[in-house]
């Protein structure tokens, strides 16, 4: 199945700025995915509450990013990518 992805403005400009592939950001999420439907994937993903409710929230290395799953769409937003300590 093909899954969309879009990137917000804010995530967008922190993975061009920063020098990431977009491809590694697609990974990540392919891997967030692949956890959601039952595959043994390592994938550090939390549920966000709060202000954040509806969101999740991939931690890899010293980035996070905000992510937004709509599972009848089959598509993805990142909301936001930033460093750790600076993305909430």
């Amino acid at each position: 199945m093909k899954w969309y992805i879009g990137l917000a403005k804010r995530a967008d400009a922190f993975i061009n700025k920063n020098g990431i592939s977009k491809e590694q950001i697609f990974s990540i999420i392919g891997d967030a995915i692949r956890n959601f439907q039952g595959e043994v994937v390592s994938v550090d993903i939390k549920k966000m509450k709060g202000e954040w409710e509806g969101f999740y929230r991939i931690r890899k290395g010293k980035w996070r990013m905000i992510v937004a799953f709509d599972f009848d769409n089959s598509s993805v937003f990142v909301e936001d990518v930033d460093w750790r300590g600076n993305i909430y």
